[in-house]
């Protein structure tokens, strides 16, 4: 088929504290499981007050991100150079590869965010430390 359509209450909801290999604590629904795409990932994140993804970066993927609900304290930059700056719904914020990002929930209510990446490959977090002197 050329196109699918899925509701998000069709995409189980993963407890990522229940899987060793992920250092994070948050839920998550990998909505690209649902609609399988050839060139982007696609993840609905959760965030109680006070949990974070903490910063990391990738080497192929640039990730888009969109506030729906919450206010997000964000940190981005490369290593050593990093800003923090707080957004709220609504808010759009881009991570290129190589360039360390994070977020955290510092309102006092549930927080979601849409991550949309690509390429579609396994990038997994490292620390941007690890790309400094590399070009971009």
């Amino acid at each position: 088929m050329e196109y699918e359509v899925v509701h998000t209450d069709d995409v189980p909801l993963t407890d990522l504290s229940e899987i060793d290999e992920v250092p994070s604590d948050l839920q998550m629904r990998a909505i690209d499981d649902f609609l399988p795409s050839e060139h982007v990932q696609l993840k609905l994140w959760y965030f109680e007050p006070g949990e974070e993804i903490e910063y990391h970066a990738h080497a192929e993927q640039e990730e888009l991100y969109f506030a729906l609900e919450g206010e997000f304290e964000l940190t981005f930059g490369r290593d050593g150079e990093t800003e923090r700056r707080e957004v709220a719904a609504g808010a759009f914020w881009l991570a290129r590869p190589e360039v360390g990002h994070g977020h955290r929930n510092v309102g006092d209510e549930e927080g979601i965010v849409l991550a949309v990446g690509a390429p579609n490959v396994d990038d997994p977090g490292r620390d941007p430390g690890e790309f400094d002197g590399e070009d971009e």
